[in-house]
């Protein structure tokens, strides 16, 4: 029976050394100790921005809520950044919001949203030793009552001009920026486990190779037992 080990040192074969050098430095500082959460954002070139930012941090997975408004990815922005994220979609339920955070209570998440219109802490505050799910909302209203409602906790950006918000995708980027610093200067054990970087690591060869799935089932079909 083919284990997955097996199935990434055949397709390795398939990608240059200059790329599998690359995939074993980066899995290194993939992480799902946080996790972004996107409600209904609805313009295509902040979507496509917080997945870049997200990729660049070394955040694994991204949650996406489509309540409203349909999620679309501007390839020019997000320069190819989706292939190598995990992009989990909500938009099969009457709430989305809902499903979404008890998804993530019962994967361990703590869920922060991003508000300036709550009591909050500060994102250098921010208590990140458990899980923690950070909630970005709609670039035009934030987000959502149910959100709001159901959040563990709220968080804001430091701002000293006359605008009330930043962008989203700038948003993200400062967040993550902030958490991702502290998260590799303390003792938290936050990168993936053996068994989640293969997991990741041959999703990463699939996208990387053409006619993958072609190549993956001659092999299994040459190695069934």
């Amino acid at each position: 029976m083919v284990n997955s080990q097996d199935l990434i040192h055949y397709l390795s074969a398939f990608v240059s050394d200059e790329r599998k050098a690359k995939f074993d430095q980066v899995i290194q500082f993939r992480t799902r100790h946080i996790t972004v959460v996107l409600e209904d954002l609805y313009q295509p070139h902040n979507a496509s921005a917080v997945l870049r930012s997200c990729d660049c941090f070394g955040i694994q997975d991204v949650h996406i809520i489509e309540n409203k408004n349909t999620y679309k990815v501007n390839q020019d922005i997000a320069l190819g950044s989706s292939k190598w994220l995990n992009l989990i979609p909500y938009k099969k339920q009457g709430n989305n919001s809902l499903a979404c955070i008890a998804g993530l209570r019962k994967s361990g998440y703590t869920v922060i949203a991003t508000s300036p219109h709550k009591e909050n802490c500060s994102i250098q505050d921010l208590d990140i030793t458990r899980k923690t799910a950070l909630v970005f909302g709609t670039e035009l209203k934030g987000i959502s009552n149910e959100v709001m409602d159901q959040a563990d906790g709220f968080v804001k950006l430091p701002m000293f001009g006359f605008t009330e918000s930043f962008n989203i995708s700038v948003s993200a980027a400062l967040c993550l920026h902030n958490l991702v610093h502290k998260l590799h200067q303390s003792p938290i054990n936050w990168q993936l486990s053996e068994e989640e970087k293969e997991q990741v690591l041959l999703q990463w060869l699939r996208n990387s190779i053409r006619s993958s799935k072609l190549i993956e089932e001659d092999y299994l079909s040459k190695h069934k037992k």
